[in-house]
């Protein structure tokens, strides 16, 4: 070949090379784009079936669609499809979920407070120190409560594990409260940094108008074995501040102070406790299905810890021996909301069992859920906030609970459900993990 061929020859490999890579370069970042929008959007809940599957129902759930402000809605479910090998795959849809748009969460937050409550007599790692040793509470500050003694437990003394069913059983503040005291303000909020809970504070008591210095301060505390000091926990303070911008933390025109003393302007939550629906179901998908998490995600609780949860979430009160709850004050359906709506005269499914966490207050019902029917196979988890409160005065009971929240949420849960039994599975459930034998000698 003669020397200006060969130049050309060159040209030409050297020309083709260029596009051969450019090309592949573009296969590539077409590739790379596609890659990351599917990312986005299996990680991203589809904000388009709830919407089409709440306006399909126009007889249960039209008065709140066209209520100027939706009565707040915001809902999370997720679908769960198990393998081939029973691990779950999760799918979320969405409804006006909105992390920015705050709403008091209530008894909601005892939750993650009482885990929180079990990690760390788990890293504690003391001999002697469990969830079942005699917890006495002293004082230190102005308003602390002593504890002594808990006529609800089997022993009539205070312990961790009687506070935690308490909590799980009917949602009982003062168990939360010294739940609070015991892992302490500065604690609690690390630990849901370090689970990314990135849109909840947890900085006070509850029912007791816990507030400013108060809540940084909490009490010291000592837990036996056998009437031996097993460990005291000193009186805390927490220097931290926990600042949140969030739209909808002035609510309301008036508000009743604790005087019972109309005030003529909006109630100010700024300083109060904060958790978002989607950090709510994240507990609850976090500690029902520890396996999908990374190991340094998961929480520090033993097998053990995981099934004394599990129970006494799912476990109706009147089933339960010690603490026990009677009606008429107490009935199955007293806290769960969805599917039952907290109603006294609820008929309950025995193939249905709800694992769960209400909240209820200045007006917001707001339910944390998975819901298993054991007969037919059926799961999901369900999470949902819902506000009324017409004459816009907060303080004053008179909010349209039983109207207009509950009835919403029992409808949601029961058309989700009714969904989720015509729903096609590849695969079948094993759901033997969720199932126990409810007895009162327990």
């Amino acid at each position: 070949m003669k020397p200006k061929a060969l130049q050309k020859y060159n040209k030409y490999l050297l020309t083709s090379n260029y596009i051969a890579i450019f090309i592949r370069m573009k296969h590539f970042c077409i590739l790379l784009l596609m890659m990351i929008a599917f990312s986005g959007f299996a990680q991203q809940p589809d904000t388009v079936f709830l919407r089409g599957l709440l306006n399909s129902h126009p007889e249960l759930f039209s008065g709140i669609l066209k209520h100027p402000t939706q009565n707040e809605i915001q809902i999370l479910y997720t679908r769960i499809d198990r393998d081939k090998n029973n691990v779950p795959h999760f799918t979320s849809y969405s409804y006006r979920l909105n992390a920015n748009h705050y709403f008091y969460p209530a008894s909601t937050v005892k939750l993650p407070t009482a885990i929180f409550a079990i990690e760390k007599l788990n890293e504690l790692k003391i001999k002697g120190l469990s969830r079942k040793s005699v917890m006495i509470t002293d004082s230190s500050f102005a308003g602390q409560t002593k504890v002594r003694t808990d006529t609800s437990s089997a022993t009539g003394l205070p312990s961790i594990e009687n506070y935690i069913k308490k909590i799980l059983l009917v949602s009982d503040n003062h168990a939360y409260n010294r739940l609070y005291e015991f892992v302490g303000r500065a604690e609690i909020n690390q630990k849901l940094k370090k689970y990314h809970l990135n849109n909840t504070r947890i900085v006070g008591r509850l029912a007791i108008g816990d507030a400013g210095e108060s809540t940084r301060h909490t009490n010291p505390i000592d837990f036996y074995d056998d009437n031996k000091l097993a460990y005291h926990k000193p009186a805390l303070y927490d220097t931290l501040n926990y600042p949140m911008h969030l739209e909808n933390m002035l609510q309301g025109k008036a508000y009743l102070d604790s005087s019972d003393r109309l005030v003529n302007k909006p109630l100010d939550f700024s300083e109060k406790n904060v958790y978002s629906l989607a950090d709510q179901q994240m507990v609850l998908k976090r500690l029902l299905f520890p396996e999908t998490f990374p190991k340094k995600q998961r929480f520090n609780l033993t097998k053990d810890d995981y099934r004394f949860i599990y129970r006494y979430m799912s476990t109706f009160p009147t089933e339960n021996a010690k603490p026990t709850y009677s009606r008429p004050e107490y009935f199955p359906a007293y806290c769960k909301f969805l599917f039952y709506g907290g109603d006294s005269t609820a008929v309950i499914n025995p193939d249905i069992r709800v694992f769960n966490k209400v909240g209820d207050s200045y007006g917001y019902d707001i339910d944390n859920a998975y819901i298993v029917d054991f007969k037919n196979k059926v799961e999901f988890m369900l999470s949902a906030v819902v506000q009324s409160n017409e004459d816009g005065i907060l303080n004053d009971n008179k909010y349209e609970y039983a109207t207009v929240c509950l009835p919403f949420l029992k409808n949601l849960g029961q058309v989700i459900y009714q969904y989720e039994l015509n729903r096609p599975k590849k695969h079948q459930p094993d759901l033997t993990k969720f199932k126990f034998a409810y007895s009162k000698k327990q």
